[in-house]
């Protein structure tokens, strides 16, 4: 019997899900929204932040691009095509939401945290007009990078979720590594943040003529790296304590991963200073960030787990292990 297109499985993972077939539009939406940021910062290197002047309209008579003499026709495609992508990241958002509450048995924990993502996007788009409209002031530009990693937290948190079970979480270290954990997080957000000030102090900015931030460079460089160490110290530290303590193997596998991350992001970071900042690695170091991001979200969830409190037979045993 021939297998069914890919729109039929598509189809029957949104309306007839399984616990396999949720986690996976799960990963799209995690995957979709770290390539908003990616997108985004093209953007940015690209000077094409003010491409469509206003919004939600491209220009003031045209919902799309049209040709003016005031801004180029690929600097008006680039943010044209970002501002479309976001339909397709709220078209995955609301797969995941409407899955998760076609699943049976439904799960209100699964439901809440799918709910999150097609309502963080649309505030995204509307902080996104806040940026048009404010000229790509510094600051609106930052929250609007930032609601990403914040989305990224409900994202990542359904992709585990779907691969556990329903009871309540057991901690697979002791209260001092998890909190060692948390401060990592912490740290990490902490570079994320810092490094929105780093662009909207630099020449990536979005646009020539738009605002930046009155900093030193230099300065606020320094803030950014000395973070970005911090992060080191936490993630080796953690590394090497779950390794004393003979940690579940997947703790210590998801720890060993992030500080490759940390690692190689650090390295793209300080080669991207050197030259001058160049487009591609500005472009690079953002996909890392995202990437560095989920990696470090992964190692919080490894540290604790959930059992299944009754076994489903419609629940596959793949579909219950940890992510």
């Amino acid at each position: 019997m021939p297998s069914p297109n890919p729109l039929s499985r598509l189809r029957d993972a949104v309306w007839r899900p399984t616990p396999a077939s949720l986690r996976l539009l799960a990963l799209l939406g995690v995957i979709a929204n770290a390539g908003i940021i990616v997108t985004g910062g093209s953007v940015r290197v690209t000077k094409s932040g003010l491409g469509c002047p206003t919004w939600p309209k491209c220009t003031g008579d045209s919902l799309v691009p049209t040709a003016s003499g005031e801004h180029s026709t690929i600097h008006m495609a680039i943010e044209f095509g970002n501002r479309t992508l976001t339909f397709l990241v709220l078209a995955v958002g609301v797969a995941v939401f409407v899955a998760a509450v076609r699943l049976t048995p439904r799960r209100r924990d699964l439901v809440r945290l799918a709910a999150a993502q097609p309502l963080s996007v649309v505030a995204q788009a509307v902080i996104g007009g806040i940026v048009v409209l404010t000229k790509l002031h510094p600051a609106s530009v930052a929250v609007h990078y930032l609601i990403s990693p914040a989305l990224l937290v409900f994202a990542v948190a359904l992709w585990v979720r779907a691969g556990e079970g329903d009871g309540p979480a057991r901690p697979l270290v002791g209260p001092a590594t998890r909190r060692l954990a948390f401060a990592l997080a912490g740290a990490a957000a902490a570079v994320l943040a810092a490094g929105t000030v780093v662009t909207g102090t630099g020449p990536h900015s979005g646009d020539a003529d738009s605002r930046r931030f009155g900093f030193a460079i230099e300065a606020v460089t320094r803030v950014h790296s000395l973070l970005a160490w911090v992060t080191v110290v936490l993630a080796v530290a953690l590394l090497v304590i779950l390794f004393r303590t003979g940690a579940p193997a997947v703790l210590r596998r998801r720890a060993t991963e992030l500080v490759a991350v940390i690692l190689a992001q650090g390295a793209v970071g300080y080669v991207q200073y050197f030259l001058g900042v160049p487009e591609a690695l500005v472009v690079l170091h953002l996909l890392g960030s995202a990437v560095l991001w989920i990696a470090t979200l992964r190692v919080l969830f490894a540290t604790r787990e959930r059992p299944v409190v009754a076994a489903r037979p419609d629940t596959p045993a793949a579909a219950r292990q940890p992510a």
